[in-house]
C-alpha cells in the first residue's frame, strides 16, 4: 500500500498540481453542473460530531457558508459541551440553529446517532484517536464530510482512513480536509509558485512549529480519570497522536504540499520531554527533530516545541536549483532568485474558505475530496512519531504497514473504562515498528 505515488515525472505533476491548487478550489463555485438547479432547491442539514472548540467554530463557519443550511444535531460525549456549543451558535446564527433537544447525543456512540439523524453533511470534530471510526460511518451512510485534522493517530487508523476515502470517492462525496493552511490564499499563490517551477527543482525544505504550552483543564470534583483525560485529550499520544500529529502536522502538510504530495521513503529523528514533565500533562513530547528523505535524495527536516518562554516560530522554507521560497505565516511569503515575487494581495479566513468552499462544491455536483492528501499529511505526521519514539530508521512503508497502536481501540470506549496506562516514550528501548 502507497500514497502519493504516481506515474507523471516529478515536474510534470508538481505543474499540474501547482495548476489545481489554484484553479479548482473555484472551478466547482462556476457553474459546472449537471443538477445545480436541483441542488441550490435542497435546505442541507448539518450535524456536529465533537462540540469543543473547534467543532463550534466549524459548525459557525458552516451555517455561514450557504445562505440554506441549518444544524439539525450534535454529538460529543459530554453533555456540558454540546450545551456550550449550541449556546454558542445561538447568538452567531439563530436563525439556522433547528437542533431540537432530542438531537443532542451524548456519549461514545453519540457519532452515529448524529449520522443517523436525517443528515446531509457532518462535521468531525472529536478528538483524532475517534476520527477513522467516524469517517467510517459517515462514508457508509453516504454524507458529505467535513473532517478536521489529522484524519488518524496511528498506521491502522491510517489504513481505515485510506479504505473509506476509496469509498467516497467511488460514491461521489465531499471530504473537505481541516488542513486549513491549504485554504489560505498567500498560502495558495507562494506555493502555486513554487509547484509552477519559480525556484526550479527542489533540493530541500524545512518546517518549524515552535509555541508555547497547551491549556490545561484542572480536575473538578466527580471527574474520573478517564473523563480528566478525555477532557485533556491533547496531552496523551492515545489520543492525539503526540503534538508532531496534533497540531506540526499543519507544518508536514505544508512540505507534503510544495513536494506534490509525494512522500519521502524514511525518517530519523528525535524528540523528549525537557519541561513537559507534570504528571497531570500526560505523556506527549515537548519537542521533536525529524529528517525526511525522498526517493530522489531530496531532503527534508522539521521541527516543532511547546514550550513557554521560548521564540516562537511557524515557517516553511524550501531551496531550489533556481532559488528559494521563504513563508512566515502570517507576514511573509516570498519568492528570491531568478523570479523575484512577493505576496501582496488580500488575505482571507481560510477555516470560512474551506466550508465556502465545501458547500459549494455541492452546491455544484462537483464534491471536493481532500481525503488522498490530507491522509497523506497524517501519515507523515507519524512517520515523525515513530522514528523520534524508536530512535531508529523508520521507512514510510515500514510506518504504513506497521499494527502499533498507542491505546485501546476506538470502539471500545466507554465511560466507566480506566484509561490505559501508556508511558513517555523512551527511544532505544526497543519499541516494534
Amino acid at each position: 500500500m502507497s500514497l502519493g505515488s504516481g506515474g507523471d515525472s516529478r515536474r510534470t505533476f508538481l505543474k499540474k498540481a501547482g495548476a489545481a491548487a489554484i484553479i479548482l478550489p473555484f472551478a466547482h463555485q462556476l457553474g459546472f453542473s449537471n443538477d445545480l438547479s436541483l441542488a441550490k432547491k435542497k435546505t442541507l442539514k448539518i450535524g456536529l460530531i465533537g462540540c469543543g472548540g473547534r467543532g463550534t467554530g466549524a459548525a459557525a463557519q458552516a451555517l455561514r457558508a450557504d445562505p440554506d443550511v441549518q444544524l439539525v444535531a450534535m454529538g460529543d460525549i459530554f453533555e456540558d459541551q454540546i450545551a456550550t456549543a449550541y449556546d454558542a451558535l445561538m447568538k452567531i446564527e439563530s436563525s439556522k440553529m433547528k437542533v431540537k433537544d432530542k438531537h443532542k447525543f451524548v456519549g461514545f456512540d453519540a457519532y452515529q446517532k448524529v449520522i443517523d439523524a436525517g443528515v446531509d453533511v457532518v462535521l468531525l470534530a472529536s478528538p483524532p484517536v475517534f476520527r477513522p471510526l467516524h469517517l467510517e460511518a459517515a462514508v457508509n451512510a453516504d454524507k458529505h464530510i467535513f473532517c478536521e485534522k489529522p484524519v488518524a493517530i496511528d498506521p491502522p487508523g491510517v489504513r481505515k482512513v485510506l479504505e473509506a476515502v476509496r469509498k467516497s470517492k467511488a460514491k461521489n462525496l465531499a471530504v473537505v480536509s481541516g488542513f486549513c493552511f491549504r485554504y489560505a490564499s498567500p498560502n495558495r499563490a507562494v506555493f502555486g509558485q513554487v509547484l509552477d517551477g519559480a525556484i526550479g527543482d527542489v533540493l530541500s525544505l524545512s518546517s518549524f512549529r515552535y509555541g508555547g504550552d497547551l491549556s490545561l483543564k484542572p480536575r473538578q470534583a466527580g471527574w474520573s480519570d478517564l473523563e480528566f483525560q478525555l477532557r485533556n485529550w491533547f496531552y496523551y499520544n492515545w489520543m492525539s497522536g503526540d503534538l508532531v500529529v496534533e497540531q506540526a502536522v499543519h507544518s508536514l502538510d505544508m512540505m507534503s504540499w510544495v513536494m506534490g504530495d509525494i512522500h519521502p521513503v524514511k525518517a530519523i529523528g528525535s524528540g523528549g520531554r525537557q519541561v513537559r514533565v507534570a504528571e497531570e500533562k500526560g505523556n506527549v513530547f515537548d519537542h521533536f527533530a525529524v529528517e525526511f528523505e525522498y526517493e530522489n535524495g531530496v531532503k527534508g527536516y522539521h521541527f516543532a516545541r511547546q514550550q513557554v518562554g521560548c521564540t516562537n516560530r511557524n515557517s516553511v522554507d524550501v531551496i531550489g536549483t533556481k532559488g528559494k521560497m521563504a513563508v512566515e505565516i502570517g507576514s511573509r511569503y516570498e519568492i528570491l532568485g531568478q523570479r523575484q515575487w512577493k505576496y501582496d494581495g488580500p488575505n482571507n479566513n481560510m477555516y470560512q474558505t474551506e466550508h465556502d468552499e465545501l458547500f459549494a462544491s455541492i452546491r455544484a455536483g462537483s464534491p471536493i475530496n481532500d481525503g488522498d492528501w490530507m491522509t497523506n499529511s497524517t501519515m507523515l505526521g507519524i512517520l515523525c512519531t515513530l522514528a523520534a519514539y524508536s530512535g531508529t530508521e523508520v521507512t514510510w512503508e515500514q510506518a504504513l504497514q506497521s499494527n502499533v497502536m498507542w491505546g485501546p481501540n476506538p470502539e471500545d470506549y466507554r465511560m466507566d473504562m480506566p484509561p490505559p496506562i501508556v508511558p513517555v516514550a523512551k527511544p532505544g528501548t526497543g519499541l516494534i515498528i
